[in-house]
């Protein structure tokens, strides 16, 4: 890499005159050592960033939030004094323009530019880039930031995500020479699990922008929604072999996406090619990088009117060897991000007018003439409550509007639900969205039925419709409905018991009711669960229904009676008493076909061979949604576990054959066959699959195996001779990146009860079981009609179908229960939780 470069833009060298009369100091001189030498510690950057707005009267910073591990997340704004002084009305002036406040907006036009580091912790060169971009924006001397400003307002977000960061910084100022080490064999090369790419719980946050799962999400997505800016910039690494990256973007692009974002992705790329060209750096455009999952830093910005790109740095550390024989420096890293970081700004500045101008016009179309396909949304008010609130708050979170219809009339539209238009009628309690809003393209992507891919080359999944993701009874139509004001129905659940009741009832319908479930446990409360229908006091219940009887919890006398009224209170829980245990129909509370549900004792991997993001979600999802307690213990260490202290064993997604070695599998099978259960996910289902003394195998017979894989001598042919040129179309037949399968679903099993006979399933790759020969197929694709949404290529298709996704194979006293889907994905998935919830509670008692 050259060690000289042109410098980006001309400014005056005044010996640090304006600098030491306002006592900026630069991050150099800050920090104590040169930028790019080392990484620096998170409360350094935020020590800096401080420092520059406590000095410099035309910067502000503010704290927005905390990590979960307790750092501050933060932002420092800039621009010119004028503009400074008159903030807050830039600010409410840019919501105006979008339509979601009330009023005219009265100032001059003042673009607003938002650039986010770091999202990602171990690409943490940006971090350092974002301290020297601060730096030259404020710096008085610099006469480019001095005119830019004039007309823009600068945010930068100079680490989204701090603890993976410092994970990151702190493991490679430890093992890092003083001297860097470029040979890829070094350690500072080969970061340990889990990495530092992901936040505390190690979640993606990069994939979180729509779902917001996650508390820097969160936080970050209230103050972005106070701006809505007009240019969002991710700053990003990749592999230390590609060069550079940066918009416009790679197809497929969203077709809601305008031709002026398209246009002014270009003309911005354009500016940093002049550069970079000038410099003798490479780069590269419209590749790998697309804008079509509504969840990242680039595209979420995009549905929202801005002009959202993701800057690709090659990946250095301190110091890398490239292929070329180069040696790529975290100094030169520094360089590009923040040669890239200016010409952004540069460029908002010189096309300020239009750019503000195509943003309002960009929510003026979206409410006076939507582009999108389907005019308007209708949520049947008959879905279960948890799931409308679940909508509600994720459409208030966007500030998408709703209300009710009027017309009673037939309408066509598409029902999610069976896949296929049909006429319906809009009916009490529904809730219609309608399109023209100024939240009409973030409305179409995220409830779409099947989004357009203009290509199936993506790089994320590519179908995520709300309806599927709650199982909603829902309808998508191209008619335009009248919305009239209105809400989501009020949800008042009921504590229907009786004085001194012999039991408590409650139904098994959710993820809440499981986390009721969960708070009992952890009081100590002694309970059972149907696996029949029965009735009881003028009541109907159905399998999975919990029966909290007096009888057992004796000893805790009134108390029991407090426990369990309140944990149903706090969790909106309708709750049914009976005076007696003696049922109208069905089994009487002290058969044995009603069992003792006994409290998982719960034992989850992590480590090496594990999915980080997998047991992340896992970790997530009982620490912070069920509120479970769980041992997690590393796969180096599963050798050294007493197995009798657990009940239930977690394996998320990953490859665990160093851990189960001959011994420790024996070992593990005893246990199985002793009681125990084993949670099996995705990839986790190839230390069963072909198994000695396991049922899990990827197709039922030899002969069906073989078939699977044969050719006819024409399509032997066909592939021997496809061009070069066309090599990766190859594949195409077999891409699935993420697409939306329709199961059918056995909810008779303690598997899938609280479940209808179907389940959406989000399917990650095209890994298919058989049915299982022994054991119980819980959730299965019947065939290639089973797909709904999404790409998915014919022979992945044709592969999936007749296979299982969700299986218990009793093994003696215990079970295993194999999820090839991850119900968990991503943690926004909300349908899939249940499932996890039956595995831990009902399967195995």
């Amino acid at each position: 890499m050259k060690k000289h470069f042109v410098i980006l833009f001309l400014s005056t060298f005044l010996f640090s005159s304006l600098q030491a009369q306002n006592g900026l100091q630069s991050p150099d001189e800050f920090l104590g050592y040169e930028l790019g030498t080392r990484f620096t510690p998170h409360h350094k950057v935020v020590a800096y960033y401080e420092h520059v707005a406590s000095v410099m009267p035309n910067v502000q910073t503010q704290r927005y939030g905390l990590t979960n591990e307790l750092r501050p997340l933060m932002i420092n704004i800039i621009s010119s004094q004028e503009n400074m002084n008159k903030l807050e009305q830039i600010r409410t002036d840019n919501l105006v323009r979008t339509g979601l406040a009330d009023g005219t907006a009265s100032g001059e036009k003042i673009g607003i530019v938002w650039l986010s580091y770091n999202v990602h912790g171990n690409e943490a060169n940006s971090t350092e880039t974002a301290m020297k971009t601060l730096y030259e924006l404020a710096n008085p001397a610099h006469r480019g930031s001095k005119e830019w400003l004039k007309n823009t307002v600068v945010i930068l977000d100079p680490c989204i995500n701090p603890d993976g960061r410092d994970r990151y910084a702190n493991w490679i100022n430890q093992v890092a020479g003083t001297t860097p080490n470029p040979s890829r064999a070094a350690k500072e090369h080969r970061e340990p699990w889990p990495g530092g790419r992901a936040n505390h719980y190690l979640f993606d946050l990069n994939r979180d922008w729509a779902w917001q799962k996650q508390v820097e999400s969160q936080q970050r997505m209230k103050l972005y929604n106070q701006w809505y800016p007009h240019i969002h910039v991710d700053f990003h690494e990749q592999g230390s072999n590609s060069p550079y990256y940066f918009a416009p973007a790679a197809e497929p692009v969203h077709e809601q996406v305008t031709g002026w974002q398209r246009d002014f992705q270009t003309m911005i790329g354009k500016n940093h090619a002049k550069y970079f060209d000038q410099n003798g750096w490479l780069f590269f455009t419209k590749e790998s990088f697309d804008i079509l999952y509504p969840s990242y830093g680039d595209s979420y910005p995009m549905y929202n009117g801005a002009i959202g790109m993701t800057y690709e740095q090659a990946s250095s550390d301190l110091e890398i060897e490239t292929d070329e024989g180069d040696t790529l420096r975290l100094k030169d890293a520094i360089a590009h991000h923040y040669t890239t970081g200016m010409s952004t700004v540069e460029m908002a500045s010189l096309n300020n007018g239009q750019m503000i101008d195509e943003f309002s016009k960009y929510f003026s179309d979206a409410v006076n003439n939507p582009k999108a396909k389907y005019k308007s949304f209708v949520i049947r008010g008959t879905n279960h409550p948890d799931k409308m609130e679940t909508l509600q708050k994720m459409l208030d979170l966007h500030s998408i509007r709703y209300g009710v219809g009027s017309t009673r009339k037939a309408i066509s539209g598409f029902n999610y639900q069976t896949n296929s238009d049909e006429d319906f009628s809009i009916e009490q309690g529904d809730i219609v969205i309608s399109a023209a809003q100024p939240k009409a393209v973030l409305l179409q992507a995220l409830f779409e039925p099947k989004t357009y891919a203009s290509t199936v080359e993506t790089y994320d999944i590519t179908a995520w419709a709300v309806p599927y993701m709650l199982d909603l009874a829902a309808y998508a139509t191209e008619v335009s409905i009248n919305v009239d004001a209105g809400d989501f129905a009020d949800y008042n659940p009921t504590v229907n018991v009786g004085n001194r009741p012999a039991a408590y009832l409650a139904k098994w319908k959710s993820l809440e009711d499981a986390k009721f479930l969960a708070e009992l446990l952890r009081a100590g409360i002694k309970l059972r669960y149907a696996k029949n229908n029965f009735s009881v006091n003028g009541n109907d219940f159905v399998p999975g229904t919990l029966i909290i009887s007096r009888k057992g919890n004796i000893t805790m006398g009134s108390k029991f009676d407090d426990l369990v009224k309140s944990a149903a209170s706090k969790h909106g829980r309708n709750l049914f008493s009976t005076p007696t245990t003696f049922v109208e129909t069905g089994k009487d509370f002290g058969s044995n076909n009603v069992p003792f549900l006994q409290a998982p004792r719960v034992l989850v991997l992590r480590g090496n061979g594990v999915s980080s993001l997998g047991f992340g979600e896992f970790w997530y999802f009982m620490e912070q949604e069920l509120n479970y307690p769980i041992t997690m213990t590393d796969t180096d260490a599963f050798g050294s576990v007493d197995l009798a202290d657990y009940n239930t064993i977690v394996m998320p997604s990953g490859s665990y054959g160093r851990m189960l070695t001959k011994n420790k599998l024996q070992e593990l099978k005893t246990w199985i066959r002793g009681g125990g259960r084993i949670i099996a996910i995705d990839r986790a289902l190839n230390s069963f699959a072909g198994q000695d003394g396991f049922a899990l195998k990827r197709y039922a017979s030899e002969k069906e195996s073989k078939a699977a894989s044969e050719k006819t001598d024409e399509q032997k042919e066909a592939d021997a001779l496809v061009p070069y040129a066309d090599r990766a179309r190859k594949f195409d037949p077999f891409r699935l990146p993420g697409a939306i399968f329709k199961l059918k679903v056995d909810n008779t099993h303690p598997l899938g009860y609280g479940y209808p006979n179907h389940y959406f399933t989000i399917k990650n790759n095209s890994s298919r079981y058989a049915y299982l020969p022994n054991g119980w197929n819980v959730g299965i694709i019947e065939g290639v009609s089973s797909h709904m949404s999404g790409v998915a290529g014919e022979k992945a298709k044709e592969s999936l179908a007749k296979s299982m996704v969700f299986g218990v194979e009793n093994y003696g006293g215990g079970a295993i229960v194999y999820m090839a889907d991850n119900p968990l994905f991503r943690a926004f998935w909300e349908n899939g939780k249940l499932f996890v919830a039956n595995a831990l509670f009902m399967v195995g008692q």
